[in-house]
């Protein structure tokens, strides 16, 4: 794929919401710093003040910030503070990176379509936040990845892409989740940039992928 000659102020940014390590959003800024992201990533927000995806957004340049949720008496209050921090910073897309709170349809509403999540599973097989271990107990044969737009129930929204990972009879939680990771690191950025080009077409669940010009 090849880069973006577009400068980066002119493309469109992108906020990515994280809790964690921040491994997908190192995938995110790997891509972007290479022109291969079709988007730039404007802010990184954490609701955990240790998450390690802070720092890796402080490495890479980006602005990151820790908002704290008991610091608000609602969720609502909570969510109109990330609201206004995201406006004010005129993002496009909003990018779920391990992201551990459950987003209101309030939030969702103020940006139809605009939001993309990564999942552990083939959606709808394993929602929730244990996919891989729910997978294992399960005895499955087969898992995934599942990148798909927020909608107002969770792990629902419209599928973007999925791919599968065979589960191996020796594997531990640990070991699916390592494959499993290596799928999301190279298949999200290749999705944040279809949406971020206005490659993506919804209509009700079917989403299709239009041809560029």
């Amino acid at each position: 794929m090849s880069r973006s000659r577009r400068s980066p102020r002119s493309l469109p940014a992108i906020a990515v919401l994280c809790s964690g390590q921040g491994t997908n959003l190192q995938a995110l800024l790997t891509s972007a710093r290479a022109g291969r992201l079709g988007a730039r990533i404007a802010l990184v927000v954490s609701d955990r003040p240790d998450a390690q995806a802070l720092a890796r957004a402080k490495r890479a340049g980006v602005q990151a910030r820790y908002v704290n949720p008991s610091h608000f008496f609602t969720r609502a209050e909570y969510e109109r503070a990330l609201i206004n921090l995201l406006d004010a910073r005129q993002i496009r897309l909003v990018c779920l990176a391990g992201f551990m709170r459950i987003l209101s349809p309030v939030f969702v509403a103020h940006y139809p379509n605009r939001i993309l999540n990564v999942h552990p599973a083939l959606l709808p097989a394993f929602p929730g936040a244990h996919a891989v271990r729910d997978a294992l107990r399960w005895g499955a044969k087969v898992t995934g990845v599942t990148i798909h737009l927020v909608d107002a129930q969770v792990d629902h929204g419209p599928i973007l892409l999925q791919e599968a990972v065979p589960i191996l009879a020796q594997d531990t939680e640990a070991s699916l989740l390592a494959r499993i990771h290596h799928v999301e690191h190279r298949v999200y950025p290749q999705v944040v940039r279809w949406v971020a080009g206005g490659r993506i077409s919804i209509k009700g669940r079917t989403v299709r992928l239009v041809r560029q010009a």
